[in-house]
Parts: C-alpha cells; sequence; structure tokens
C-alpha cells in the first residue's frame, strides 16, 4: 500500500534534516508518495504573502497526513505563530510528545518514559488580545468544556491502548478557579470512564518540580495549551533536548508530525543538524498510518547508531554531518 504525505521542509535547518528524514523513512520500505509543500517566514520573505499558504492547507487535507519539520516564529513582532495556525486551521486538538531516555543520549536519568498530552486549540494560545490603554495589554485565556473533555479522553484513551497505568492532570486551578477549574473537572469526568487507569493532579509548579526530581515517575501527563508547552520542553531537557524528541498534532481528520525544535538558522546551511527529532517524529507517522513493523525497525536502528555513539552528530558528542548519521540510520535498516 503506497501512503501519501504531505512534506513541509520548513525554515533554517528545516530542509536539511527534512531531506534526511525522508531518506530513512523510505529506507524502512514503507511506500510514501512524498508532496512537497511551502510554509514558514522563509515563504513570507521570498513571495511576500502568507506563511501558510492555501494551497499547503489544501494538500494536508488532501493527504491527510503530513510530515513537518521547523518554522521560524518571529518573537514580539510580526504575524501570529505559523504552527499554531495549523493546529487551529486543521483542529488539531492533541499535541502528543513522547519524551522517552535514549542510549548514548547524554542526560543525568536513563529510564524516563512519558507522554505529554497538551491541548491544542485554545487557552492562551487563542491569540485573543488587544491593549486596552497604552502600556496596559490585556490577553483572554479560554477554556471550554468541549475541548477539555476531548484532550482528556484523548489522553487516557492513549494510556489505555499503550499499556500505560497513571494520567496525571496538571493545572493552576488553585489560582485560576474558573479556568483551569473546568479543565480539571472536565478530566476528573472522563477518569471516571476508565475505571483501571489511576488519575491524580498536581499544580504545575509543583509537576516542574516533581518532574526535575524524578521524571520516572510520571506517565501520562495531561494539560492545557500553555504548561503543555513549556512543560514538553522541559521533559525534552530531561532525556537530552529537543533534538531527540519526536512530536505529533492530532485530530479527527487529520495529523501533522513535527520536529518540535527551532529553525536554528545559525547553523543552517552547514550540514550539522541532528536529523533524529524529524525522523522520529516520522517514526510516530508510521505508527499513525499502521506501519508499526517498519516503526520497530526505525526504532532500533536509530538506538543502534546511538549506542555505538560514533555516527552521531556534534550535539550528541560524535563529528557526523546532518547526512553521514542518516546514512549511519539507513546502513542499519538496510541491514535487517
Amino acid at each position: 500500500m503506497q501512503h501519501k504525505v504531505a512534506l513541509i521542509p520548513g525554515d533554517g535547518i528545516g530542509p536539511e534534516v527534512a531531506e534526511q528524514a525522508v531518506r530513512i523513512l523510505d529506507a524502512t520500505g514503507v511506500s510514501i508518495q512524498w508532496e512537497t509543500v511551502e510554509a514558514g517566514h522563509g515563504v513570507s520573505m521570498k513571495y511576500g504573502g502568507d506563511p501558510l499558504p492555501e494551497s499547503t492547507l489544501a494538500s494536508i487535507r488532501r493527504n491527510r497526513i503530513a510530515l513537518k519539520a521547523p518554522l521560524t516564529t518571529e518573537v514580539a513582532v510580526g504575524r501570529p505563530s505559523v504552527n499554531v495556525a495549523l493546529r487551529k486551521g486543521l483542529d488539531l486538538f492533541a499535541c502528543v510528545r513522547p519524551i522517552k531516555s535514549l542510549p548514548g543520549v547524554a542526560s543525568r536519568y536513563t529510564d524516563v518514559d512519558m507522554v505529554v498530552i497538551r491541548e491544542n486549540t485554545e487557552d492562551l494560545y487563542c491569540g485573543i488580545e488587544h491593549v486596552v490603554v497604552p502600556g496596559v495589554v490585556e490577553t483572554l485565556k479560554l477554556i471550554t468544556e468541549k475541548a477539555s473533555l476531548r484532550i482528556a479522553r484523548y489522553a487516557f484513551a492513549l494510556a489505555r491502548r499503550e499499556g500505560r497505568k497513571r494520567v496525571t492532570a496538571i493545572h493552576k486551578a488553585n489560582i485560576m478557579k474558573l479556568s483551569d477549574g473546568l479543565f480539571l473537572e472536565c478530566c476528573r469526568r472522563v477518569s471516571r470512564e476508565f475505571p483501571e487507569i489511576a488519575y491524580e493532579e498536581l499544580i504545575v509548579d509543583n509537576a516542574c518540580m516533581q518532574l526535575v526530581r524524578d521524571p520516572t515517575r510520571f506517565d501520562v501527563l495531561l494539560m492545557a495549551n500553555l504548561y503543555g508547552d513549556i512543560i514538553s520542553d522541559l521533559g525534552a531537557g530531561l532525556v537530552g533536548g529537543l533534538g531527540v524528541v519526536p512530536g505529533a498534532n492530532i485530530g479527527e481528520e487529520y495529523a501533522v508530525f513535527e520536529a518540535v525544535h527551532g529553525s536554528a538558522p545559525d547553523i543552517a546551511g552547514k550540514g550539522i543538524a541532528n536529523p533524529l527529532a524529524i525522523t522520529m517524529s516520522g517514526g510516530m507517522m508510521l505508527r499513525h498510518l499502521g506501519e508499526e513493523k517498519a516503526a520497530l525497525a526505525l526504532d532500533e536502528a536509530i538506538r543502534a547508531v546511538l549506542k555505538g555513539g560514533k555516527r552521531v552528530t556534534r550535539d550528541l558528542g560524535g563529528t557526523a554531518t546532518t547526512r553521514e548519521m542518516a546514512d549511519a540510520i539507513v546502513d542499519q535498516l538496510t541491514r535487517t
């Protein structure tokens, strides 16, 4: 069976790592027809238009699946985030980021295995903000029952499907009693539908401390948009950084798999970027497509290369170029 996938090469190091990820995924033996489309700051600069062209959204809607390299988001100026626009435009309500220890990757922890589930469509990321008077800006936080129930059910269903034992809802309902209170109430309602899965709640600041002290106690972490953005990056830091963590944005109709790190313009074009994050996100995509055998083979190939410790990029302690590391993974795949 051939799968059709939209490919967004992105900004900065994006095209470099995307090219190698495509080579690696093709080496798994899964038949994929790639449709390359454009998005990001580079597109806006090149054409002087929308960084998220309608043709790109149409491609994702047509193919239903996309693999995305990092996109540049300007800070405090410019257009709204293209990543946020993608999630909202395609109703990709669940951001899923597995946080797992890998062999050969420097970290103080060795047995972390958890999944961060982040509601993707509302909270402070709705972008509802305005100037009240000069020097005073108001931003609105939006939490709805519909979105909160939907993300809670997704988290518990994932826990059941993957054989995980506990869901931890993370909140600040001691301060935001109505908005975070509604989120918690929805999580509690859904938890009663899954009696075999343990349920607990942690205030977000305490959760951050507990994660740093002992991340191995966590299994599935469930939270609203802003907390999820922060904690997923914190979790990445516990296992070696954003370069070794995959990500997915899942909706009821569409799914976009992405490298969660930045576009790193300072090293763009130098051929030294780590291709793992987008490649591992491609592994999540394979599972989503029902290609479990290929996804397992990819996991094993990546672990073998990391364990060897020689044919890896500089951020992982080696001297390999982006392509050389990809070659190492391809070599492992073709041996099996």
